[in-house]
C-alpha cells in the first residue's frame, strides 16, 4: 500500500479507537463502542505491519507522526501530563523529518558527519545520533512506559509492541541511508 492509503488507514483506525474510547461511558453504548475500539486497534495494527514491512524510515516515522497527531488532538486539555509528553514527541518527530530531508544531500549530511562528536554517547553504529535517532529512542521510551501501565487491554498492548518494534525498524532503516550518504562522500 502506498503512502497516503496507510496515513489514511492510520487516521481511520484512530477514529474508529476513539470512538470507541468515547463510547464506552455511555449507557447503551458500550458493546458499540467495543467493536469500534477492537475494530481501530485491529486496523490500526495491520497498518503499522504493513508500514514496517516498507522498512522505510519516512513511511514508518509518518504512520508514527499521524497517530501521534491524532492522539493529541483527541486529548483532554486537563490531561496536562499527557499533552506535554505528545506535544514533545510531535516536535521530535519534526526534528527526526528534516533529519530524513539531511540524510538525503550527500554534502550536507557530510557536514553532520563532522559536527557530531564521535564519542559512542553521539553514535549510533557509528553514525551520528542525530534527531531522527533521538526522536525514535524518545519515543520507545514512550511507549515502553505505556506498556509498563497496569490493566492495558490486551489488544491494545499488541498495538503499542508494533509500533515499538517499527521505531527499530525505521532506525535501521535511517541507518542504512547513513552509511550510503557516508560513503558516497568517501
Amino acid at each position: 500500500m502506498d503512502r497516503a492509503g496507510l496515513v489514511s488507514n492510520t487516521v481511520d483506525a484512530a477514529l474508529a479507537i476513539e470512538f470507541g474510547r468515547k463510547s464506552f461511558a455511555n449507557r447503551g453504548k458500550e458493546h458499540e463502542g467495543r467493536l469500534s475500539y477492537e475494530r481501530g486497534i485491529y486496523a490500526a495494527l495491520s497498518t503499522f505491519r504493513d508500514a514496517q514491512s516498507t522498512i522505510d524510515p519516512l513511511t514508518i516515522i509518518l504512520i508514527e507522526y499521524t497517530f501521534l497527531i491524532q492522539e493529541l488532538q483527541f486529548c483532554d486539555e486537563t490531561d496536562t501530563d499527557t499533552l506535554s509528553s505528545l506535544t514533545q514527541a510531535r516536535q521530535s518527530f519534526d526534528d527526526a523529518f528534516l533529519a530524513l530531508k539531511a540524510v538525503e544531500d550527500v554534502n550536507l549530511y557530510q557536514g553532520v558527519e563532522l559536527c557530531y562528536p564521535h564519542n559512542k554517547k553521539y553514535r549510533i553504529n557509528n553514525y551520528p545520533k542525530d534527531s531522527f535517532h533521538i526522536a525514535c529512542i524518545a519515543h520507545r521510551t514512550r511507549l515502553q512506559n505505556i506498556l509498563r501501565s497496569p490493566g492495558i487491554d490486551p489488544i491494545e498492548k499488541a498495538l503499542l509492541k508494533q509500533r515499538f518494534v517499527n521505531l527499530a525498524t525505521a532506525q535501521s532503516g535511517y541507518i542504512e541511508m547513513q552509511k550510503e550518504v557516508l560513503k558516497l562522500n568517501k
